[in-house]
C-alpha cells in the first residue's frame, strides 16, 4: 500500500486543489524547530568561517579588476598621447626634410648656374684667345704671302720680260 492509499479520492482532489489555489499546508511542530535552530547555528557558525571570507574575496577581486581597469586605461592614454607626440614630431621631421631638401635644391641649382657661368667664361675666353692667335697667325701670313708674292711676283715678272726685275 503506497501513502496516497489511504486517502480517499474526495481528500486527494481537495489536497490538490489546495496546491493548484497556491496555498501551502504546512504543520508547525518540532521538527520545524530543530530545522530552524540548525538554520540559525548554520549561519552563526559559517558566517565568520565561510561567508564573510568570500565576501572578501569578491570584494577584492573586484577592486584589484577595477584596478586593473584602471591602469589599462591609463596605460591607454598614455599611448594615446605618446601616439600623437610621435606624429607631431615626425611630421616636424616631415616639415624639416622638407626644407632641407629645397635648400639642398636651391644651392645646387645656384652651383650649377655658377659652374656653367665659369665655364661659359672659360669658353669664351678659349674662344678669344684662339681667334686672337688665329688673327695672329693669319696677320704672319700674310706678312709672309706678301714677302713671298713679291718675290713671285718679280721672278715671274723677270721670266716674262726676260730681264730681271728690281
Amino acid at each position: 500500500m503506497t501513502a496516497f492509499s489511504a486517502i480517499s479520492g474526495p481528500q486527494l482532489i481537495r489536497g490538490f486543489g489546495i496546491l493548484a489555489s497556491g496555498g501551502v499546508v504546512m504543520d508547525i511542530d518540532r521538527t520545524m524547530l530543530v530545522q530552524m535552530a540548525v538554520f540559525v547555528f548554520l549561519i552563526v557558525v559559517l558566517s565568520p568561517l565561510l561567508f564573510k571570507p568570500l565576501l572578501r574575496l569578491f570584494e577584492e577581486r573586484e577592486r584589484r579588476t577595477e584596478g586593473a581597469r584602471t591602469d589599462a586605461r591609463q596605460m591607454q592614454e598614455k599611448a594615446e598621447n605618446l601616439l600623437v607626440r610621435y606624429q607631431a614630431k615626425l611630421e616636424d621631421v616631415k616639415r624639416i626634410a622638407t626644407q632641407e631638401r629645397d635648400r639642398l635644391r636651391l644651392e645646387t641649382l645656384q652651383l650649377e648656374s655658377k659652374i656653367l657661368d665659369e665655364a661659359r667664361a672659360a669658353t669664351a675666353k678659349f674662344v678669344e684667345e684662339g681667334r686672337l692667335q688665329i688673327e695672329r697667325e693669319v696677320g704672319k701670313i700674310r706678312q709672309d704671302m706678301s714677302l713671298v708674292s713679291e718675290s713671285i711676283a718679280r721672278e715671274i715678272g723677270s721670266k716674262l720680260l726676260g730681264r730681271r726685275i728690281t
